[in-house]
């Protein structure tokens, strides 16, 4: 393990009084879960999109298809319209 990521877990560990090792699963199992949070926002936002008939809900449908693979600041809000 990386000394850098050692010291965040040890952080973590000491932060919440557990072992190093609970830590290390508590870590895991939250970026498990929100690894399959951000598919099922993605598989949610491309079905919105492929539903979309009317342009002006494909456009926004589209733009949160972007969001949800690029990330949130991906689209720089247009401040002239």
């Amino acid at each position: 393990m990386p000394a850098r990521l050692a010291a965040d877990v040890r952080r973590v560990a000491k932060e919440r009084r557990v072992t190093m090792s609970r830590a290390l699963v508590d870590l895991a199992e939250r970026g498990v879960r929100a690894e399959a949070e951000a598919k099922q926002q993605l598989k949610a936002a491309y079905r919105n999109f492929v539903e979309q008939a009317e342009p002006d809900g494909k456009n926004e449908a589209g733009r949160d298809l972007i969001r949800a693979i690029f990330g949130k600041d991906s689209i720089a809000e247009d401040s002239v319209f």
